[in-house]
């Protein structure tokens, strides 16, 4: 089968929701493939690249495939990569991944994309990974599609900016296999940073942090899901297009104490039983007391699995995240740039539904960091004469 790639257009919504159930059925989590507004809004962005595969000849919509850019912060992502299943065995996957990642680089306005692919299969891993996509790590729960499943993130980059990342000099001991896995798999040292200990220097604000998370892990806390409301505080508190907030996420939620002393805000899906922290007001460590709270009280929203993104060299939020449950689940190198460096960042995750990696299609390149994260998920949750065995 031919096919010719062209951008998407207004008029092809119809076809694209369709497509999207053609694939996904009514499981899909993204508003890009069902909602309309959502996905007039991008077609119609002048920084989204979208491009949609038609068969030669009939005009048959077959795939489709979207980078959304957050210009700001110089990140895209890669989403709603998609091939009708009458028209798969072709190569179809591979040539819109490499064609909608070349448009958004070739602008110049994108250090990285990355992108979450589902794990049911090794397919979407090899896509990706065959057009220049970097494994990264694993989000175990992530998401609610056909039941709870697990995504593995990957990224490419820009030229030159991996030779431009600056150096972590320690980090907590708990994300060293996290780091030894991405030397593993994609070569990126981590040899020269040292684990820290309890009682080091280095971590003494990580262990004002643990106090601090001891003496407040009961903080009630409000949670305030009015989208509209949430955005406009949103665009108040962080003005800055480049601003220390997780990019290419709209927060539709905002968790407070009824002193206000803390605004954490949250892209919280209920329907994938997921939420992403965004952005803390005013700052991290205001919030890290309360992260036990946090998670018990999004848990009652509807967010079984919960992750935040933080930078490799902020020791203190790390410890604060581990000390609270949140286990090391994918490292994300050179993800942000400052002046002329890039700061590498590491996601963490924290799920309380029961991990099941027996049907995870986990590749080659992958199996490292599922070794990571059961060595730093055993350490969190099994008790130490359990792991000593």
């Amino acid at each position: 089968m031919t096919a010719t790639l062209v951008p998407a257009a207004p008029q092809d919504i119809a076809e694209l929701r369709q497509l999207y159930f053609e694939v996904y059925g009514n499981a899909y989590p993204v508003a890009l493939g069902s909602d309309p507004a959502e996905m007039h809004r991008l077609i119609t962005d002048p920084h989204c690249h979208w491009l949609t595969a038609r068969r030669s000849g009939t005009g048959e919509l077959a795939g489709s495939a979207v980078v959304q850019t957050d210009r700001g912060n110089r990140v895209g992502k890669l989403v709603g990569l998609a091939v009708h299943p009458r028209h798969r065995q072709h190569g179809l996957a591979g040539r819109l991944t490499a064609a909608v990642t070349a448009d958004a680089l070739a602008t110049g306005a994108l250090d990285s994309i990355h992108t979450t692919v589902r794990m049911v299969t090794q397919a979407p891993q090899r896509v990706v990974a065959r057009n220049g996509y970097r494994p990264l790590g694993l989000l175990p729960n992530a998401a609610e599609v056909s039941g709870c499943e697990t995504l593995a993130l990957f990224a490419c980059y820009a030229d030159g900016v991996l030779d431009r990342r600056a150096p972590v000099a320690a980090v907590p001991r708990a994300l060293v296999a996290l780091l030894e896995a991405a030397e593993d798999s994609i070569g990126i040292p981590y040899d020269a940073v040292r684990p820290l200990g309890p009682g080091e220097p280095e971590s003494s604000a990580a262990h004002h942090a643990k106090s601090a998370h001891r003496t407040a892990d009961r903080t009630p806390i409000e949670v305030i899901t009015a989208p509209g409301f949430v955005r406009r505080r949103f665009g108040e508190v962080f003005p800055d297009p480049a601003g220390a907030y997780v990019p290419l996420r709209t927060p539709n939620t905002v968790l407070t104490p009824p002193d206000g002393a803390f605004e954490i805000y949250a892209d919280l899906d209920p329907a994938a039983g997921s939420c992403a922290l965004v952005a803390v007001h005013p700052c991290l460590s205001a919030a890290t007391g309360a992260l036990d709270s946090l998670t018990a009280a999004l848990g009652r929203a509807g967010a079984d699995y919960v992750e935040a993104l933080l930078p490799l060299s902020d020791t203190a939020g790390l410890h604060a995240f581990l000390s609270s449950g949140f286990v090391p689940s994918a490292a994300y190198p050179a993800m942000r740039r400052i002046g002329d460096r890039f700061h590498d960042h590491v996601v963490l995750s924290r799920t309380d539904r029961q991990i099941d990696f027996r049907t995870t299609a986990v590749s080659t390149p992958l199996q490292p960091y599922l070794s990571a994260y059961l060595t730093a998920w055993t350490s969190t949750y099994l008790p130490r004469h359990e792991v000593d065995r």
